[in-house]
């Protein structure tokens, strides 16, 4: 038995409900092709959107409870601030982690199976009034949150291909906007009237729940109904290499890892430039607020609707980001990447230098830095699949994942203590140095459509 059976069979012990599903033989009628092709694509895409948004409902629900549970059990800022961190870290390590599992798995059972858990981590966090087991059951639910994200990268680059994927990807990671704005709604809604521990079990039910539904929905690729690759489908090859053989081939957890990611200039680019991405989405989500309180003088209600307007922007962004990458430069991601990431800059230089006090030009300013920050959020996840090999699409994406959560963990302590000794202004200094170092990184890679050696 050679090294690389010995690993399938490991792999097909302990993970045997998550192995990929094998390749059925392929349909020949045409008809039947583009009629099956249709009906899954539609069926996968709304599975994948709804699960990954509630995925958000499980992400999101500490924050908004967090007022009612320091009420009720008197814990402090800094010991809330600490369970935030544990999530922030045991995600971004499992992003890396599940991406490796993901690519060997099949996102059916792997998707449906962390949005369970999340969701029963989420009802033992409510049941609990310890500080260890907090953390013990956040840290847990961060760790599982991290099982999302790759089912749905490899869906959508096995089910889309190149020249559309970006306005399929874009539509779908608009469920981040969804998902984040409504358990807004519920869950302080939930606090209020019953309390933060129903705020907990409300949303962790629903995704118990949702997740028996996804493993209903979703399949693994299309080969495995009996269906063509989507690139011989609609003939929309990257390169001209023959995929059609390597489309068989399984890779090595070595391989994917070592050839390529690790070694993988482009993958080391986009991860990088993800860390400073995510420190200005994410502390312009967590921070904007104080900023309009403390000094244009919003109350915190009035400061808060302007935040929603950084989602609102952030959805529409999205969705301009993924067309105009498909449309106006035929699937190449980094000049979208270098124009939003310039946009941001721009924004983020209105908000800090106008000093005035009007909500629709404040309002504007905000919708403009979520309109722009989320293009490349998205745009380089999609970029770190296409310039890897196809089969090790959820690890490349979750490598650079692994980065863009330290970057989201450093907008949050680090860069909040800096604010405290240099003010407002070191603030906006940082964040609009990281929208400088993403644009310089990414420039580079302006004319790159696919890495011709990962092909």
């Amino acid at each position: 038995m050679t090294s690389e059976s010995k690993k399938t069979s490991f792999f097909s012990h302990w993970f045997r409900f998550l192995k990929p599903a094998p390749f059925r033989a392929e349909i020949e009628d045409p008809q039947v092709v583009k009629k099956r092709y249709r009906y899954w694509r539609f069926r996968i895409f709304y599975g994948m959107y709804l699960g990954y948004a509630l995925f958000y409902f499980t992400r999101k629900s500490f924050p908004f409870a967090i007022a009612a549970l320091s009420n009720d059990l008197g814990y402090s800022k800094a010991e809330l601030g600490f369970l935030g961190s544990v999530l922030y870290i045991t995600y971004g390590v499992s992003k890396f982690v599940s991406g490796i599992m993901g690519d060997k798995s099949n996102p059916r059972y792997f998707m449906a199976t962390g949005l369970i858990l999340t969701g029963m981590f989420n009802i033992l966090f409510g049941l609990s009034s310890s500080l260890i087991f907090f953390a013990l059951f956040w840290g847990l639910n961060g760790w599982f949150q991290g099982w999302g994200w790759p089912g749905c990268a490899k869906l959508l680059t096995h089910w889309y291909s190149q020249s559309e994927r970006g306005t399929w990807w874009s539509l779908w990671n608009t469920s981040h906007n969804l998902g984040g704005a409504f358990i807004i709604l519920l869950a302080t809604w939930l606090s209020q009237h019953y309390g933060w521990r129903v705020a907990m079990y409300f949303p962790g039910f629903i995704c118990v729940i949702v997740g028996f539904f996804l493993i209903n929905r979703l399949r693994d690729t299309p080969q495995s109904l009996g269906l063509p690759s989507i690139e011989r489908y609609r003939n929309d090859y990257s390169s001209k290499s023959n995929r059609e053989e390597k489309e068989k081939t399984q890779l090595s957890v070595k391989k994917i890892l070592w050839d390529y990611v690790l070694t993988n200039k482009f993958i080391w680019v986009l991860a990088l430039s993800s860390f400073f991405v995510y420190v200005i989405r994410t502390a312009v989500n967590d921070w904007t607020l104080l900023f309009l309180v403390e000094t244009k003088g919003y109350s915190y209600f009035e400061a808060g609707k302007c935040v929603t307007f950084f989602e609102i922007g952030g959805f529409c962004g999205g969705l301009a980001a993924g067309w105009s990458s498909d449309k106006l430069f035929r699937g190449k991601r980094n000049p979208i990447n270098v124009l939003f990431i310039l946009g941001t800059l721009l924004s983020l230089m209105g908000v800090w230098f106008y000093t005035g006090v009007h909500w629709s030009f404040d309002y504007l300013l905000v919708f403009s830095s979520g309109f722009f920050i989320f293009g490349p959020q998205m745009l380089i996840g999609i970029a770190c699949a296409e310039l890897s090999h196809k089969k090790a699409a959820a690890t490349a994406t979750g490598f650079a994942g692994t980065f863009g959560y330290l970057g989201a963990a450093a907008a949050g302590g680090p860069l909040g203590h800096l604010t405290t000794v240099y003010g407002w202004d070191g603030y906006y200094s940082v964040l609009t140095g990281c929208a400088l170092m993403a644009a310089l990184l990414l420039f580079p890679l302006w004319s790159v459509k696919s890495n011709p050696q990962q092909a």
